[in-house]
């Protein structure tokens, strides 16, 4: 996801191929599949890691699995409605601060484009009681996580990635790999997605991004990434089950132990 900080700052794998279905049901799947709705499969797993599950998963952070307090809670805590807020904001400092370019201290100091000052201790703790998982989305990574998917985060934050990890502890599902801010590189930049798979040493199609941004998915698509815009958890567990996403735990259970 493009954190909302930052658009307001512009203003606003198994040896065997794991097929994809025949053609979607709705416009989300319309990234995942070509436009003829040809069968497509996952890339094969190379040998020197055969016991990696394919395909892996990269998720968007905010607003795709974590709840964004910028639009309320964030406004209310300035005293002033979305509109001014983002009038009033530098248009480049949360920008700076995703990429690591900036500290904290800094983002303090330009954060308001007239310099004002404010309690910068005060935002992150407002912040930090907004963090909360969107509905259904624990459970699902939970069940992904126990089907031995590789999750990673993808995402466009600043160092303050932490509190959320404090807050809702998500490296109980997924590696905090991918943060603009240890990269310096941010959505929908396509070196990006190239570094992760370079990363990851798998060929785009073996990879599934997901992010509520369409434009952050059309990248991903762009560089071969199968790309699933999310809408909600249950519209997610359709989608990642149309592609042949397993969620049958039993199952994969007793296939492992054979």
């Amino acid at each position: 996801m493009i954190c909302p900080l930052a658009m307001a700052s512009s203003l606003r794998s198994s040896s065997i191929p794991l097929p994809l279905p025949l053609c979607p049901r709705s416009t989300r799947m319309a990234s995942i599949l070509s436009n003829d709705c040809k069968m497509t499969s996952f890339a094969p797993l190379s040998s020197s890691r055969e016991n990696r599950r394919l395909p892996i998963l990269l998720f968007d952070i905010m607003d795709t699995i974590v709840r964004d307090p910028f639009y309320q809670d964030i406004p209310a805590f300035f005293g002033m409605p979305l509109k001014e807020l983002i009038a009033c904001k530098h248009p480049t400092a949360w920008i700076e601060f995703e990429k690591g370019l900036i500290d904290e201290m800094e983002l303090a100091r330009k954060f308001f484009k007239d310099g004002r000052p404010f309690d910068l201790e005060g935002l992150k703790t407002c912040m930090r009681r907004g963090f909360s998982y969107l509905e259904g989305m624990e459970e699902l990574l939970q069940e992904l996580k126990e089907n031995g998917y590789e999750i990673h985060a993808f995402t466009n934050y600043p160092i303050w990635y932490k509190m959320i990890e404090e807050k809702l502890k998500i490296s109980r599902y997924l590696a905090w790999t991918f943060c603009s801010c240890i990269t310096g590189k941010r959505k929908p930049d396509l070196d990006f997605y190239l570094d992760a798979l370079r990363h990851l040493k798998v060929d785009p199609p073996s990879c599934v991004f997901i992010d509520d941004r369409p434009r952050n998915v059309e990248a991903a698509s762009e560089v071969g990434i199968v790309g699933i815009q999310f809408k909600s958890a249950d519209l997610l567990r359709c989608d990642l089950s149309e592609i042949g996403i397993d969620f049958s735990v039993n199952n994969h259970t007793k296939d492992q132990a054979s």
